[in-house]
């Protein structure tokens, strides 16, 4: 075996053994405990006035009453958990301000019938109630999204949009599309985006104290484990590449400023047509990009995974409420041909 072969095979273990024990770690309910118990890094900020914040509400963050759990980021912005904000303080802030929220998903193929309707519904009874939210839905079949009465201050629009062949291209093409759709009509409309994936049910207040500038999503599997084991692409021919990262974040739910939200699909987008130019394809897909882009340009906001949780994960004393569930995933049914 030449020198070139053993090299390539040395790579390839180092790339494949964070994959390999996560993949050990979400199969066994016993090691998930044992992550569940490993301390966290804690804030080291004593006061919130000490936060970059992103609106005035930001000073009146409680950051030690979660003890349990890291509440900043080192370049100091707030991670939101139960128990450190006020909701009143928040929502009236935002009406104040006149802040309105446009909702992005993509429904394509199966998906649609599959989980829209109940997403829709369920968005409908938590979502950023009391602020304007426009729903932005793109889908192959317009015909097919759920007509809904819809209160004032609340509206659907229904984007058609192509259905690649593949559902790895459907995650990573609607960063194009997203940024489109935000140039044309979503800044004339709205102050803020949030972009979500479809197979999911708000089970509790997704309000406005996770509205800000540029909001990223602590991933549920990977917020208490030691950062080796972070999934990051580490193939040096991507644009995602990564050897280290802040936290590991979750590409289900990413948002901010319309300015800021454009430009991290832009940035994305960038980053995975070079990759395609160059026969390559990052781990994650649109995560991996994700990540890298917000390693490089620190969001500022963090969501807790109580935003965005898992019901078969164990039990976790981290999570006194769930703000959005994963949906049963039904992978083989919906991504056949």
């Amino acid at each position: 075996m030449g020198f070139s072969q053993r090299l390539r095979g040395l790579w390839k273990c180092v790339f494949c053994f964070p994959v390999l024990l996560c993949v050990l770690y979400f199969s066994s309910p016993s090691l998930r405990v044992l992550v569940n118990i490993m301390p966290m890094d804690k804030c080291k900020l004593e006061s919130a006035r000490d936060l970059l914040q992103d609106n005035s509400a930001d000073a009146g963050l409680d950051l030690v009453t979660r003890r349990d759990v890291q509440t900043c980021t080192d370049w100091r912005a707030p991670i939101i958990w139960e128990g450190m904000f006020d909701p009143f303080l928040y929502d009236s802030m935002h009406k104040e301000a006149g802040s309105s929220v446009a909702l992005t998903v993509f429904a394509v193929g199966r998906y649609l019938d599959a989980y829209l309707p109940t997403f829709l519904n369920s968005s409908e009874r938590h979502f950023m109630l009391g602020l304007p939210v426009t729903y932005y839905v793109f889908t192959d079949t317009p015909e097919k999204v759920p007509n809904m009465t819809l209160p004032p201050l609340r509206s659907l629009r229904v984007i058609k949009v192509e259905k690649h062949s593949r559902w790895q291209d459907i995650s990573m093409m609607r960063m194009k599309t997203i940024s489109d759709v935000i140039e044309t009509d979503i800044r004339h409309r709205c102050t803020h985006v949030f972009c979500f994936d479809v197979d999911q049910v708000f089970t509790g207040r997704f309000g406005s104290e996770a509205l800000g500038d540029s909001v990223a999503l602590l991933h549920a599997y990977y917020y208490r484990l030691p950062k080796s084991l972070y999934t990051y692409d580490r193939n040096p021919k991507s644009k995602a590449c990564m050897k280290t990262g802040d936290f590991y974040y979750h590409a289900a739910i990413f948002g901010g400023l319309c300015e800021s939200v454009k430009a991290i699909a832009d940035a994305c987008y960038r980053s995975i047509m070079a990759d395609k130019e160059n026969n390559v394809e990052a781990l994650w897909h649109d995560e991996s990009h994700l990540n890298k882009y917000l390693w490089l340009h620190k969001p500022s906001r963090v969501l807790s995974p109580e935003y965005c949780w898992d019901p078969l994960i164990s039990q976790n004393s981290d999570i006194k409420v769930t703000r959005l569930e994963w949906a049963p995933k039904q992978y083989k049914k919906l991504r056949s041909a």
